[in-house]
């Protein structure tokens, strides 16, 4: 499958049209960006690893059940990806207290909740993708309630999932965000679940191996991405 044209870039992917209306190619950059835009770099092998981390990952989650828009990958940096339209909610599933929650809410980073925390955020860059409840999704026409309802189903589902693989190679699964899109009748998992959209802390020594790196100049920054492909991976390719 080959790129056609541009038709959308990001602050950490580019998306490109094929021949095919239904599928478009992904394609991960090495581009760094933090705190909205403020803060921006390069991480050098980041779209790399960000693609074959994502593409394991999916894969994992089919094979539990959850309906996802990957197709296949293409190259170190590009997945095949069916076109979905983005429904613009993110889903931040919270199982330890870290970054924004604690300064909003005073509570100690490493606090360990009894149970996930879901929160919705409204997709928009320009109003810095404030949290919304229930109410604003399905009043300000975001997704119906029965789309809410199905994505936030979905979410609870894939922490499950990714709890159990993470701890099998020595990893807390701190926190995520998660988009989803509708295609066709069905409701998709989209974008990436990678060390960009995730918190991960090596168990016993809660050391961050994900952006948090980069964003708080901690250093060791592609070696963090480099060590979490390393262990999705087992150095299998997709």
């Amino acid at each position: 499958m080959k790129r056609d044209k541009k038709i959308y870039e990001g602050k950490a992917k580019i998306i490109f049209s094929t021949t095919d209306p239904k599928l478009v190619i992904q394609h991960f950059k090495d581009d760094a960006t933090a705190f909205d835009g403020l803060k921006k770099g390069q991480i050098s092998g980041k779209g790399v690893a960000n693609n074959r981390i994502s593409c394991h990952l999916f894969k994992l989650l089919a094979e539990q059940g959850i309906p996802t828009h990957f197709v296949r990958q293409l190259s170190d940096n590009e997945m095949l990806v069916k076109r979905v339209e983005i429904i613009p909610v993110e889903l931040v599933v919270r199982n330890i207290a870290a970054g924004s929650l604690c300064k909003r809410y005073g509570i100690a980073e490493g606090t360990v909740f009894a149970q996930p925390l879901v929160e919705c955020y409204y997709k928009n860059d320009a109003f810095h993708d404030p949290l919304m409840n229930d109410d604003h999704v399905v009043l300000f026409k975001l997704a119906t309630t029965a789309e809410l309802a199905t994505i936030k189903q979905y979410a609870v589902r894939i922490n499950t999932i990714l709890q159990q693989f993470f701890a099998s190679i020595g990893i807390d699964l701190v926190d995520f965000k998660l988009e989803f899109g509708r295609y066709e009748h069905e409701i998709l998992l989209a974008d990436e679940i990678s060390p960009d959209t995730c918190r991960f802390w090596e168990k016993d020594t809660r050391r961050k191996l994900d952006k948090d790196r980069f964003r708080f100049d901690l250093g060791d920054v592609e070696n963090a991405y480099a060590e979490m492909l390393r262990r999705i991976t087992g150095g299998k390719e997709c």
